[in-house]
């Protein structure tokens, strides 16, 4: 039987899953993470440039003062940063130095685990990003093996990435990153041990989500194949479209005969922070999922499905939710396959949106990403467009302005874009985001870094109440509560 560490991806791939990156703030989580350092978590997955550009954007918070904070109340847990190629924040490919800026930043701020996450599994940029990050300080980079089902990505596919990671000495470890949650515990059983051949002693971890209820039984077996490290989701921030969540998994792994070594007390106490702030804030908690065989065909994972939903019901168009799933199966095919791995599926969903809002023919409209994709700015296609698609594509006039496009700024071209004396952290986020956005954030000033659940039903019906016709007194009273408030005469 073996000793298990967990990896915890609540404040990260849990709030992006299940609440659409939106739902915490600085404040809920300055408030729990120095109980979440004693809980015996290996690491947790904290942050990524999407979540980085969400404080921004969404909060009018800075995500550098974010990564500080959380550093500081948190010196005995690694915390985790995923980038996905060379790109910050923006779709937009960075220029190397950039990039080598980004990683610079994130350890200053206290950031020293990253995954490695390249869409297409190019290994020239999977091994340059490593070297990047081991320049510039990072203890440990993890590297992506991200599965899908088609008929390219076959156990072989796999067992040669693992052995390319073997070979370089700047990847510590891997993981086999499930974002749609479609790894089954029968393919598991042939996968895992062709990886674990080729890694040649270097560690593996699982990363599988919970949309259709296979990976928290597909997670026992991993356990009993090699793997040492599971990642799961605490509370309302587990299951659902999220990770397995992880009380259940620790009892199931312990129950098999495996040596879980975190503090159940402090464990439940994280879980219960997090069905609060669900509670308090209205969010929806993660819950069992049941199987759908439509995911094995589109594989949308958790946080572009909510996202998706979202889109759709602001343009009142949820009832077409059906129609747009079936095409986001039929453009993936088209499009040679692509994993549906950030930015993949925002493309392959972008297009399909386009082509079932069209009212003329299929890729009348074309997204200037998916052209891009096309055109090999993201790296080389699994497998090959299909034909008609990619002369329809390429065809535009659009495609040639694109593939004109001159090469990506360095550091010091984006000095002299927005000032030699602009900060670093700074200037990374003017590179990737709008200007007014950026604006905005500086001018909102420090986030409040302090919250407690129970109070926000209350702060909800003042808020409420600060919209009606003036009242000379308000009382609100209920068992082991009572407020009251006068006005001035």
């Amino acid at each position: 039987m073996a000793e298990l560490e967990l990896v915890d991806v609540s404040l990260r791939d849990g709030n992006q899953s299940l609440w659409g990156a939106t739902g915490l703030r600085t404040a809920h989580i300055a408030q729990i993470v120095p109980l979440m350092n004693r809980v015996g978590f290996r690491a947790l997955d904290f942050s990524s440039s999407t979540a980085m550009g969400v404080s921004v954007r969404t909060h009018r918070e800075n995500p550098w003062d974010l990564l500080r904070l959380v550093r500081a109340a948190m010196p005995d847990t690694r915390l985790q940063f995923i980038g996905t190629g060379f790109r910050f924040i923006s779709w937009e490919k960075a220029h190397p130095d950039v990039m080598g800026l980004v990683y610079q930043c994130l350890v200053n701020a206290g950031m020293d685990r990253f995954v490695v996450l390249d869409p297409t599994h190019d290994m020239d940029a999977v091994r340059e990003t490593a070297r990047i990050i081991k320049r510039a300080g990072g203890a440990e980079v993890i590297a992506a093996l991200t599965y899908t089902v088609s008929a390219a990505h076959d156990d072989a596919f796999y067992a040669g990435i693992a052995a390319q990671y073997a070979a370089c000495a700047d990847i510590d470890r891997a993981y086999v990153k499930d974002p749609a949650g479609i790894l089954t515990p029968e393919r598991a059983r042939t996968l895992i041990p062709a990886v674990l051949a080729q890694l040649n002693g270097k560690p593996l971890e699982l990363h599988a989500h919970a949309s259709l209820g296979l990976s928290p039984l597909t997670c026992l077996a991993a356990a009993d194949l090699g793997v040492v490290v599971l990642q799961v989701g605490c509370g309302a921030l587990g299951n659902g479209t999220s990770l397995p969540d992880a009380e259940r998994l620790v009892a199931n792994l312990r129950a098999s005969g495996h040596t879980v070594d975190v503090d159940d007390r402090l464990l439940a106490l994280v879980a219960r922070y997090f069905d609060g702030v669900a509670e308090a804030e209205g969010l929806p908690a993660g819950l069992p999922r049941e199987f759908d065989a439509a995911f094995m065909r589109h594989q949308v994972a958790g946080g572009v499905m909510t996202t998706l939903r979202r889109q759709l019901a602001e343009l009142g168009m949820e009832y077409r939710f059906g129609e747009v799933m079936e095409e986001i199966t039929l453009v993936r095919a088209e499009l040679g396959y692509p994993i549906m791995v950030t930015p993949f599926p925002q493309m392959v969903i972008g297009q399909a949106l386009a082509n079932v809002l069209s009212s003329g023919a299929r890729y009348d409209q074309v997204p200037d990403q998916v052209i891009r994709y096309v055109l090999g700015s993201f790296g080389k296609p699994t497998m090959p467009v299909e034909p008609s698609v990619l002369d329809r594509i390429l065809s535009r006039p659009r495609a040639r302005e694109l593939a004109a496009e001159p090469p990506p700024l360095s550091v010091s071209e984006l000095r002299h874009r927005f000032g030699e004396r602009t900060p670093d952290e700074e200037l990374l986020l003017r590179f990737g985001m709008p200007a007014a956005e950026v604006d905005g954030m500086l001018a909102a000033g420090p986030a409040v870094a302090h919250y407690n659940p129970d109070v926000q039903p209350v702060l909800r019906l003042l808020r409420e109440l600060a919209t009606r016709p003036a009242a000379d007194r308000l009382t609100v009273h209920k068992p082991g509560f009572r407020l009251d408030l006068k006005g001035h005469a």
